[in-house]
């Protein structure tokens, strides 16, 4: 019996992950995400390759939006079968979801108000993917599936999910199919080996097709970059000159990781006692769930807490959930850390902070994460010393600087010892989750480490196994 897969997403491109997996009349798909670069964005409003309501059930390696995102419209579309996934997963995913729905409603309000004042009509009506009723039903299928224990997800096959790192809850998936005796391994997206709070990825089993993530498949990371001195030095020269010290941040996982690297320092008296703000809902919903996953989290992480030493207690830490809250930050004379969203400087609260210590030479903008071509954050980075916020133009005159090495994916040299360590070494390997020169590049590599068979998919190619 034949099993294929088809690559419906993270095919020569970064985002969209969706892998449709069939034997006969059975279909599985892994993963479900949206599309994020903008010339792919059509991709989300078309129908899917196949009927939704055909698909038998859906596995999600883990809840980040271009691996999740999709599942929604999905579910409008007709898809009524489960959604298996790992227990933090599945408490990760509605928060994403919820939070991706609020953004879609502001921004069709926003585009309304605008064509509106320009007076100009829209060529595609103006309507959010989806809305918090389809968020709702899609979470009503996903069903959580513990680490290491197979299980039946559909006629024929049975899914084993193991720890991939990357972020709370992250997995890989073993896809066993019992009439062919076929199995395939999905990557998801690698975490990098000694990350703080999540394990390092599993040792990968023996599959005849291995389909893995190559988004820094071009590089490798610097092993030398050292964060908490990196962080120390930024807290320490700002609070020294009187400063307060903003920090744009992605609410799941790169915060929680922020105030861990916080909390060591202040545990090695590294820096000084002061007010650190978390004033970021979702971040604050996030903590509550790597809570409620210990499970989830590595073994360092695990010991701590049963010692009543959370990663993420900083005694001056105050939690920031509402407006008002947000708006005493704002007010705040004193030097502070303050943590929030969103990460690019897009929009969220971070833009009012911004907006307050803008013209503040003694203070600081510190990014921890990836600034995307065409965002705020990316412009601040590269040097704009004049930018619009609100609406009005403001000098830049606090510091700014980032601090390298949080990344959470595997790099090019990480990545191909996670394939080496399958048992006789791959078989078969498709390479996806990257830039179309990455890919390229990527399994040209992995063809001349292993000698196997390598396939770079485009959008829609169909592999047999």
């Amino acid at each position: 019996m034949a099993i294929t897969v088809t690559f419906l997403g993270a095919a020569k491109n970064v985002t969209g992950s969706r892998h449709l997996v069939q034997a006969d009349d059975t279909r599985v798909l892994i993963d479900c995400g949206l599309y994020q670069e903008r010339h792919n964005a059509a991709r989300n409003w078309d129908p899917f390759a196949v009927s939704a309501r055909s698909v038998d059930a859906v596995i999600l390696t883990h809840g980040h939006l271009d691996h999740a995102g999709w599942l929604p419209r999905f579910t409008h579309d007709g898809f009524n079968g489960t959604t298996f996934c790992s227990p933090a997963t599945s408490e990760v995913v509605p928060l994403v979801l919820a939070d991706a729905a609020h953004l879609q409603a502001e921004d069709v309000a926003y585009k309304r108000k605008r064509h509106a004042a320009e007076g100009r009509q829209s060529i595609h009506p103006l309507v959010p993917l989806y809305d918090d009723h389809d968020v709702d039903v899609a979470c009503k299928t996903l069903r959580p599936i513990p680490f290491g224990e197979p299980r039946p997800v559909a006629s024929g096959f049975r899914a084993t999910l193991l720890p991939a790192g990357h972020i709370l809850g992250a997995s890989m998936i073993l896809l066993e199919h019992e009439y062919s005796g076929k199995s395939l391994l999905f990557s998801g997206d690698l975490g990098r080996p000694g990350r703080p709070l999540v394990p390092d990825p599993a040792r990968p089993p023996k599959a005849d097709l291995a389909v893995v993530e190559s988004t820094y498949g071009d590089r490798i990371h610097d092993d030398a970059i050292d964060i908490p001195t990196q962080l120390a030095d930024a807290v320490n020269t700002t609070l020294g000159r009187g400063g307060s010290l903003l920090i744009p941040c992605f609410a799941v996982e790169r915060a929680q990781e922020l105030l861990y690297y916080l909390k060591n320092l202040r545990q090695q008296e590294r820096i000084p006692r002061v007010p650190v703000f978390l004033d970021s809902p979702m971040a604050i919903r996030m903590l509550k769930i790597f809570g409620h996953h210990p499970e989830a989290m590595d073994a360092t992480s695990q010991g701590r807490i049963q010692r009543g030493d959370s990663p993420f207690d900083l005694p001056e830490l105050q939690l920031c959930t509402t407006r008002d809250q947000s708006k005493y930050v704002n007010e705040f004379r004193r030097p502070a850390v303050i943590i929030a969203g969103s990460g690019m400087c897009t929009g969220g609260r971070i833009k009012h902070h911004l907006l307050r210590h803008i013209d503040e030479p003694q203070s600081m903008l510190l990014f921890v994460g990836y600034q995307a071509t065409g965002t705020l954050g990316r412009e601040i980075l590269n040097g704009a010393r004049q930018i619009r916020l609100f609406g009005s133009g403001h000098r830049v005159a606090l510091e700014v600087r980032q601090v390298h090495g949080f990344s959470g994916h595997c790099g090019q040299d990480e990545l191909l010892d996670w394939l080496g360590a399958m048992p006789e070494g791959p078989k078969k390997v498709a390479v996806v989750h990257g830039g179309a020169s990455v890919t390229t590049r990527f399994g040209a590599l992995v063809s001349e480490r292993f000698g196997c068979d390598v396939v770079v998919p485009e959008y829609g190619t169909t592999v047999r196994v």
